[in-house]
C-alpha cells in the first residue's frame, strides 16, 4: 500500500485526520495527525448485505434500492447520446454577425467569454477551431447555433 502523504510503499496504512482531511498514511506520517479509526483488517471479500442487517450506528441497511429498480450495469455511449455535431461551414461569420448585432466589440465578447480578444478574432476569422466548451459558451451567450449535423455541415 502507498502512503498518501509521503508515497512510501508500506505493509499497512492508518487512517489519520490531517487538517480536516482523512488520509491513509504510513506509521511515520501518522504522527502528524490524529488517528481516526484502527487500521483496516486484511482484505477479505465482504458478505453481501441482507435486508434488515445492522450497521455500526444501529441503522437498518436495506439490500434493495429505494426506487425498487435494479442498477444499470450496461455501458453508456455518450457520443451516441449527444449525437454527432460539427461546426457549421460559416461558423466564424455567424459569430461575428451575432457579436456585431449585439453591439459588442471583440474585446467585450472576450471578457464575457473569459477569453482574450485575440481568441475572439481567431474564432471569427476561422483560423482557430474552438473547443466544445467554448462553442457552448458562444452559442449560449450570442443565442446562435454554430454546430450542425455532419450532413448539414458539408465537407471540411
Amino acid at each position: 500500500m502507498l502512503c498518501e502523504m509521503c508515497g512510501k510503499d508500506v505493509e499497512s496504512t492508518s487512517r489519520v485526520r490531517l487538517e480536516r482531511t482523512v488520509l491513509a498514511v504510513c506509521p511515520d506520517c501518522a504522527r502528524f495527525g490524529t488517528l481516526v479509526d484502527p487500521p483496516p483488517a486484511p482484505a477479505v471479500a465482504p458478505a453481501p448485505p441482507t435486508s434488515g442487517s445492522r450497521s455500526r450506528g444501529g441503522a437498518v441497511v436495506t439490500a434493495t434500492r429505494p426506487s425498487g429498480r435494479p442498477r444499470r450495469l450496461e455501458e453508456r455511449d455518450l457520443y451516441q447520446e449527444i449525437g454527432e455535431l460539427e461546426l457549421a461551414p460559416d461558423w466564424g461569420h455567424k459569430v461575428r454577425v451575432a457579436r456585431e448585432a449585439l453591439g459588442w466589440n471583440p474585446e467585450e465578447l472576450g471578457k464575457r467569454l473569459n477569453e482574450k480578444k485575440s481568441v475572439v478574432l481567431k474564432i471569427e476569422s476561422g483560423s482557430m477551431h474552438p473547443p466544445d466548451a467554448l462553442v457552448r459558451k458562444l452559442e449560449h451567450l450570442l443565442k446562435i447555433r454554430i454546430r450542425a449535423s455532419p450532413e448539414a455541415a458539408g465537407p471540411g
